[in-house]
């Protein structure tokens, strides 16, 4: 039955259970659209409340009486589909409660992720063959009573308007074919086990910005092409009429190559929209797809194209900002403005490692090293809670308990060509570490005990996939390594061929994912984890010194990358780390002050000349503007954070390794130490419940202001140089304790409010 009546309002899991999935013999590339209508049991004026619950295989729009149910799109986003399938619930009370006649119900069901043909290399990954979607409306009357409308093989299927639907290659919407009638299409009940379904806690996709062009014109070969003046992730708006039939062909890209549109980072990516007019006016939005693209190439519009025909929309998961920064230098400020904007694209549903070429998969190592910086940006509480138990489903579920390098794990269903020799891979640092590393940066931003619980047991798993191949000599040296990836002085086409030994990157990760497992088992009452956690960690930094330190605090490999983790991770005594921190700042001296890390190091290179006396080194390495280094890209116009510190050439032209990639947070991850050093705000207790406000300035920035919305409330700090006089003004949320620390090294101790220091 479609309609039935009840006396019990259900939860939003078991309402579902009343719903069938259907999907519709359409094909592949279109998108079905699926109708009921439903005569209430009584009269709409009697209706208190109406909600709406629904799932797919594959991604679905909802309307009620022809209106939108929510301002989400792309839902149910993308998860570990095989154990997590999140529903969705929406309200829509006030749409039932307007509407006249029959309850009518319409369902859009694109590809999405279910069914997208993802990876690189042909890979042509799914999770199924068929998309299917399944929904519940559940309408309350004033008497109490509940009457239910939900999918089944009654409801009628129809082809939509669009035509073609996949989130690599694009959308063809055929405005024609709105509101035409279409040929029915066979519905049919699928079978789905529902252990599957999770209500969903992470937040939505939605809508953000929406930009116009800023410029328009003609390249070279004749080609229109369009800047919106921001790289961004979601999809191009048109609004235009033409004569019925005409097709406009947008082509997205994030950069220019020889003036015209560079296309060859999308590697397979067709990343191409269709819009077939209808001849009135016509407003069409892709909505089943997106792009990360700031330039479009327009083909077949009618007549002049202006910037009122096209909307850029920004699409990323609904995420509250809650750090800014603004300081003296404008190429600083850019740099924290691409950091943003990298992590707004790259939030789409899950942490990815880019959001335009053939891949954009949930890279576990990209948030490993950029979680902190992250979660000072934006309130990312639910959605990296809810990635992390997605990479518990997919760790526990793996043969030997490892930590996938992709969450979701779509990459088990690829099919790899003879061509491609994708490398057997156990237990890997930093990509692995990010069940211990990203749960540790929102327990410092959080402080959320019950979630810091929930996401220890894929710690464990993580450790101890690790201990299994552990040498003799307790190093981390065996089996494959990613290491310092993307180190500057590797081939651009090696990325892995770093200057650090691997091992001793390795083995440093593995002393900090000991020692923070050892904090999580103690604060959540697993006393007995602790000491087990706290003797590896002790072990490994034992080995880590008798194998790769020699006297004098030299460490192997005697690069920035391995001094940076054994200083951060605090893997050495104090004499060695004196020595250790002078020995980076004669290193990075000896560059010119040029970035000379990559994954492993960048996030920490910083923090360790700051942390070992050497400001000035600090502040002269993320001051630099020639090749590699942060301010290089914003020097050559970026307005995210590029994969590569040289991903365009001074020349103008695209690195030519097959891996480039415009819109890429990882290597954007000093952000945190510009928020905690420079901006001075620190978490003194995890979840700010007491705060360290210890700017440290340093030459060429002489005034910064930071904020951050905490759970307490907005913690401000501003200080200013001039004459060799420090002065600095905080503002704290009433009751937050605070320890003021000057750079003379003098000591406050305040409990909220407004307070102003000097120091000279």
């Amino acid at each position: 039955m479609s309609a039935e009546p009840s006396t019990v309002v259900s939860t939003p899991i078991t309402v579902l259970d009343h719903a069938a999935f259907i999907a519709a013999d359409a094909p592949r590339e279109a998108a079905p659209r699926f109708r009921f209508a439903a005569e209430l049991d009584q009269a709409r004026t009697e209706v208190v409340g109406a909600v709406l619950t629904a799932t797919a295989h594959g991604v679905y729009e909802a309307r009620v009486d022809g209106q939108p149910v929510s301002d989400s799109v792309l839902d149910p986003g993308w998860t570990s589909y095989e154990w997590r399938l999140n529903v969705q619930r929406h309200d829509v009370t006030a749409t039932v409660r307007a509407g006249e006649g029959a309850l009518r119900i319409e369902l859009l069901l694109g590809n999405g992720w279910y069914r997208g043909s993802l990876g690189f290399e042909g890979a042509d990954a799914n999770y199924g063959d068929e998309i299917a979607v399944c929904a519940a409306v559940e309408v309350t009357f004033a008497d109490g009573s509940v009457q239910r409308v939900v999918t089944s093989g009654d409801w009628e299927a129809t082809a939509s308007e669009i035509t073609r639907n996949s989130l690599y290659n694009g959308q063809t919407i055929d405005a024609r074919l709105r509101g035409a009638d279409a040929e029915p299409l066979a519905v049919r009940e699928v079978e789905v086990d529902r252990r599957t379904l999770v209500v969903q806690s992470a937040p939505p996709i939605t809508r953000h910005e929406r930009l116009r062009p800023v410029r328009i014109w003609t390249s070279p070969s004749g080609k229109t092409l369009v800047d919106f003046g921001q790289n961004l992730v979601g999809w191009i708006r048109v609004t235009v009429q033409g004569p019925a039939g005409t097709e406009i062909t947008i082509r997205h890209a994030e950069v220019l190559e020889h003036d015209e549109l560079g296309t060859r980072p999308l590697r397979a990516a067709q990343a191409t929209d269709v819009f077939v007019l209808s001849g009135g006016e016509d407003d069409l939005e892709p909505t089943l797809t997106f792009h990360g693209f700031r330039y479009a190439e327009v083909e077949g519009w009618p007549g002049e194209l202006t910037a009122d025909g096209l909307t850029a929309v920004v699409v990323h998961s609904d995420m509250a900002r809650t750090g800014f920064f603004e300081c003296s230098e404008p190429l600083v400020n850019q740099l924290v403005h691409n950091s943003v904007w990298g992590q707004k694209g790259n939030f789409l549903s899950v942490p990815t490692d880019c959001p335009q070429r053939d891949e954009r998969l949930g890279w576990t190592g990209d948030i490993a090293a950029y979680a902190a910086s992250a979660s000072f940006q934006f309130d990312t509480a639910g959605f990296l809670d809810g990635w992390l138990r997605d990479l518990y489903q997919e760790t526990a579920h793996s043969p030997a308990g490892i930590v996938p390098i992709v969450v979701p794990d779509v990459l088990k269903y690829a099919n790899f060509g003879e061509d491609f020799a994708f490398p057997a891979l156990g237990a890997t640092a930093i990509w692995g570490d990010a069940a211990v590393w990203v749960p540790q940066a929102l327990w410092q931003a959080y402080g959320d005990r019950d979630r810091l619980a929930a996401h220890y047991p894929a710690m464990v798993l993580h450790l101890e996939s690790v201990e299994r191949v552990l040498s003799p000599t307790g190093l981390w040296d065996q089996g494959f390594q990613f290491g310092d990836w993307l180190d500057p002085d590797a081939s651009p086409h090696d990325p892995a061929a770093a200057k650090a030994d691997p091992a001793v990157v390795a083995t440093a990760c593995l002393f900090r994912s000991a020692s923070f497992a050892a904090e999580a088992a103690r604060t959540i009452g697993r006393d007995e984890d602790a000491e087990r956690w706290s003797a590896l960690a002790e072990r490994t930094r034992e080995a880590f010194v008798a194998h790769y330190v020699e006297a004098g605090g030299r460490v192997r490999s005697d690069c920035a990358t391995v001094y940076a983790l054994a200083i951060c991770f605090g893997l050495l005594d104090e004499p060695t780390t004196r020595a250790a921190g002078d020995r980076l700042a004669e290193l990075v001296r000896a560059s010119g002050f040029r970035v000379t890390t990559g994954f492993a190091g960048t996030p920490f290179v910083t923090w360790a000349l700051s942390g070992t006396g050497h400001v000035e080194e600090a502040y002269r390495l993320l001051l630099e503007r020639e090749c590699p280094s942060w301010l290089y890209p914003v020097t050559m116009g970026a307005t995210t954070v590029w994969e590569r510190w040289d991903s365009m050439l001074p020349d103008g032209t695209i690195n030519p390794g097959e891996m480039t990639s415009f819109n890429h947070y990882a290597l954007g991850a000093v952000a945190d130490w510009i928020y905690q050093v420079v901006g001075g705000i620190r978490p003194a207790a995890p979840g700010y419940e007491r705060v360290r406000i210890e700017p440290v300035p340093g030459p060429g920035i002489d005034w910064a202001r930071t904020s951050y919305d905490s759970a307490h409330g907005r913690i401000e700090t501003s200080w200013r140089t001039a004459d060799g006089v420090f002065d600095l003004e905080v503002r704290l949320p009433d009751g937050l304790p605070a320890e003021i620390v000057l750079p003379d090294g003098v000591v406050h101790e305040v409990v909220g409010g407004r307070h102003g220091f000097r120091a000279g």
